[in-house]
């Protein structure tokens, strides 16, 4: 074990060497006292700003293709089971689909609800070859439905000025396209006002 003295002076060297800017005066000062306090700078760490991840641009993903539909997978057939997963998410949302049901909430409810797989009926246009024209929807956009018919054609219809007709379960509801111009994301927050005749 190290004597008094020795330890003195190995305390003081260590504090020489790892205060080299004190005299020697203020470092027996400090030896004076009972506790010993090491000054010590922590280097500031800098804040690394987070990058936001950046999604593609429209003129990205028109080039990229992302929301073409292949010539191949343009079959009524391989949409049928998305038909089936619509309707039970339907009846989920409006708890049954019961015959006592009120008309005006499950209309709210569709209103809001995600088109993807439901079967559509083009039933008043102001362009009469729209008229007639039934399938299951593909793809929601803010003013257009694309949708696949039974005959394999997949057609792109606009929603202005179009009438569209919605059945499930015996319960027919009808969409005014041109109160629908939004996107499906921005639908299922809106909120949607009665109004007792709508036109074209």
């Amino acid at each position: 074990p190290q004597g008094s003295e020795e330890a003195k002076a190995f305390v003081h060297s260590f504090l020489k060497r790892s205060m080299p800017q004190m005299k020697d005066e203020a470092i027996q000062d400090m030896l004076t006292r009972k506790a010993v306090v090491l000054e010590h700078y922590p280097q500031k760490k800098t804040k690394q700003k987070k990058r936001k991840a950046k999604g593609f641009t429209a003129k990205q993903r028109r080039e990229l293709r992302l929301f073409e539909i292949e010539p191949e997978q343009q079959r009524y057939a391989i949409f049928l089971p998305l038909h089936e997963l619509w309707k039970q998410y339907i009846r989920d949302l409006c708890h049954g689909l019961k015959p006592d049901a009120q008309p005006h909430m499950i209309q709210g409810k569709l209103l809001k609800a995600d088109l993807h797989g439901a079967i559509v009926t083009v039933t008043k246009s102001k362009c009469p070859s729209y008229v007639g024209i039934t399938g299951i929807i593909l793809q929601e956009f803010k003013h257009v439905f694309k949708i696949i018919t039974k005959e394999d054609k997949l057609k792109v219809v606009p929603k202005f000025n179009n009438v569209f007709s919605l059945e499930i379960d015996g319960f027919i509801s009808y969409i005014y396209g041109s109160k629908f111009l939004l996107r499906a994301s921005e639908r299922s927050a809106k909120k949607f006002k009665l109004k007792g005749t709508i036109d074209l």
